[in-house]
C-alpha cells in the first residue's frame, strides 16, 4: 500500500503536474502569443506563437523527466520522446506524451551512468523505448480518446437543450484531462465557417461554454489557495493544472462541471451562442482569450457574408455572461456547498 502511495503521486501527482506546466510554457503560452499577434504592430507576437505548438511534446517531456529527477542525458533524450508521442497520439497527445516519456524515463535511468559509455547508451535506450512504444502505442492513446469524441458526436444529434449539456460538459472535461480539447473540436468541426451548418455552429458555442466553465471556474474557486497568479495561470492559460489535485480529490471537479452543465444550454437555448470562426477555437475557452476572439471572429464572418446584419449589444451580453460571470458565479456557489458540507477542504485545490 504504501508502495502505491508512492508511485501514484510520483506519476500522477508530480509527473502530471510537471506536464501541465509544460504545456503551459509551449502550446498555452504560445496561444496567447498568437491572441496578443492579432492587435496591429505586433504581428511579430503571432510569429512567436505561431511555432509555440510544435515544441509542445518536448516541453510536457523534459517537464516530466525534471518531475522524476532522472539524470541529465534521460531529460535531454526525452524531448525527442515527448514530439514523438505528441505526434503519433494525436488528440490524445498529451496523455500519449505523459504515459511514455515516464516509462521511457524509467528504463532510460536504469542503465544511467551504468557503463563507461553513458554518453551513447543512455540517450541509445531512452530513445529507443520511447520511440517504438510512441510509433506503436500512442496511436491506440489517440482512439481511446475518441469516446469523449464519439459522445460529442452523439450529443450533437439531439436537440439544443440536450445537445448543450452534454456538448459543453464533456468538451470542458476533455479541456482539463490531459488530452486536447482543441484538436477534438477540429476533428469534429465544432464550426459552422465552411459547412454553414447551424448545429456545428451551436456545438461549438456549447463547447466554448463548457470549456469556460472549467478555466474561470478553477480559477475563482481556487483563488483562496493560490491568489492572482492561480487566477490568471488558469483563467487565461488551463485548468489542466488542477489536475494532480483532481486525483487526489475528485470532489474539486464537481462545481465547474456542474457550472458546464448549465451554460452550455443557457448558450445554445437562450442566447444562440455560435462558433463561426476556427474549430479549433472552440476547445480552447479562456486560453488567451481564443475561445472568446473566435466567436467575434464568427461574427464578422456572418456580418461578411450577409447573415448577420450586427454584432448587437445582447451578443456581447451572452458572451460575457457565458463566458466569465455564470461559470463564476455558479462554480462558487456549488463549492460553497462542497465546502460546507466537507467534500472540499483548504488547500485541495492548491497548485504545486
Amino acid at each position: 500500500m504504501e508502495l502505491w502511495k508512492k508511485l501514484s503521486h510520483r506519476y500522477f501527482i508530480d509527473a502530471m503536474g510537471a506536464m501541465a506546466f509544460g504545456l503551459f510554457a509551449s502550446l498555452l503560452i504560445g496561444t496567447i502569443f498568437n491572441a496578443l499577434g492579432m492587435i496591429p504592430g505586433l504581428s511579430v507576437l503571432g510569429l512567436i506563437g505561431k511555432d509555440a505548438a510544435k515544441v509542445a511534446g518536448p516541453a510536457m517531456a523534459v517537464s516530466i523527466a525534471v518531475s522524476l529527477k532522472a539524470a541529465p542525458l534521460v531529460v535531454y533524450s526525452s524531448a525527442l520522446v515527448g514530439w514523438l508521442a505528441n505526434s503519433y497520439g494525436g488528440a490524445g497527445g498529451p496523455l500519449a506524451v505523459l504515459i511514455i516519456t515516464i516509462i521511457a524515463c524509467e528504463v532510460g535511468m536504469l542503465v544511467s551512468k551504468k557503463t563507461k559509455v553513458d554518453i551513447l547508451v543512455t540517450p541509445f535506450v531512452t530513445i529507443l523505448v520511447g520511440g517504438l512504444i510512441s510509433i506503436y502505442g500512442a496511436p491506440y492513446v489517440g482512439k481511446a480518446v475518441g469516446v469523449v469524441s464519439a459522445g460529442i458526436s452523439f450529443a450533437m444529434t439531439c436537440q439544443p437543450f440536450v445537445m448543450g449539456i452534454i456538448v459543453s460538459a464533456l468538451v470542458g472535461i476533455a479541456l482539463t484531462l490531459p488530452i486536447s480539447s482543441a484538436a477534438i473540436c477540429a476533428a469534429l468541426g465544432l464550426s459552422g465557417i465552411v459547412s454553414g451548418d447551424e448545429g456545428l455552429a451551436l456545438a461549438g458555442g456549447a463547447a466554448v461554454a463548457g470549456c469556460c466553465a472549467q478555466m474561470v471556474g478553477f480559477a475563482v474557486m481556487s483563488f483562496r489557495e493560490n491568489g492572482v497568479g492561480g487566477l490568471v495561470s488558469q483563467g487565461l492559460g488551463t485548468s489542466m493544472l488542477q489536475m494532480p489535485n483532481i486525483i487526489r480529490n475528485p470532489r474539486t471537479w464537481i462545481p465547474p462541471t456542474l457550472a458546464s452543465a448549465i451554460t452550455g444550454p443557457i448558450a445554445t437555448c437562450l442566447f444562440h451562442l455560435e462558433m463561426n470562426g476556427p474549430a479549433v477555437s472552440s476547445g480552447m475557452g479562456t486560453c488567451g482569450l481564443v475561445g472568446q476572439i473566435g466567436v467575434y471572429t464568427g461574427w464578422l464572418n456572418d456580418i461578411a457574408a450577409g447573415t448577420k446584419a450586427a454584432i448587437l449589444p445582447m451578443d456581447w451580453v451572452g458572451l460575457i455572461l457565458i463566458c466569465f460571470v455564470l461559470p463564476a458565479v455558479l462554480t462558487l456557489l456549488f463549492a460553497f456547498f462542497l465546502r460546507k458540507w466537507g467534500w472540499i477542504k483548504d488547500g485541495d485545490l492548491k497548485l504545486q
